[in-house]
């Protein structure tokens, strides 16, 4: 049997301008630098770490010039939560899609550099009555 996991630590986003990059994460999702970590960015092949309000969220921006997005990160969040988000999301334009997965729904965007992001709640029904 494998050791036993706490969770996922942080996830590499990829992006032209890690300054650039986490100044949007800031304005559209909260997203603040972790400073205990910033030395990290000074080494020019090391990540700018953020994390979200909570401190519980952690991306890790790498700066690539040429790269291929090639996964989504889907973040989970309660029903009145979901519904502030999409008013929100679509408030800047940014909401590709609403989907209704019959359990779940999700809304989808993109950052500035084409990386894709989900927004789901398991609080089907809460979501369904406030959308009808």
């Amino acid at each position: 049997m494998s050791p036993k996991l706490e969770g996922i630590d942080h996830i590499h986003v990829y992006v032209p301008s890690r300054a650039k990059a986490a100044k949007w994460y800031e304005d559209v999702l909260g997203f603040t630098i972790v400073e205990p970590f910033r030395f990290w960015s000074e080494d020019e092949r090391g990540p700018l770490t953020i994390e979200d309000p909570s401190g519980k969220i952690h991306l890790a921006l790498f700066r690539r010039e040429n790269f291929t997005p090639a996964t989504a990160i889907a973040f989970g969040t309660g029903g009145k939560e979901f519904l502030e988000w999409k008013s929100y999301l679509e408030e800047q334009n940014l909401v590709d899609r609403l989907s209704d997965h019959k359990a779940a729904w999700s809304l989808y965007f993109r950052d500035p550099y084409d990386n894709s992001y989900e927004i789901t709640t398991y609080q089907y029904s809460y979501v369904a009555n406030e959308l009808t």
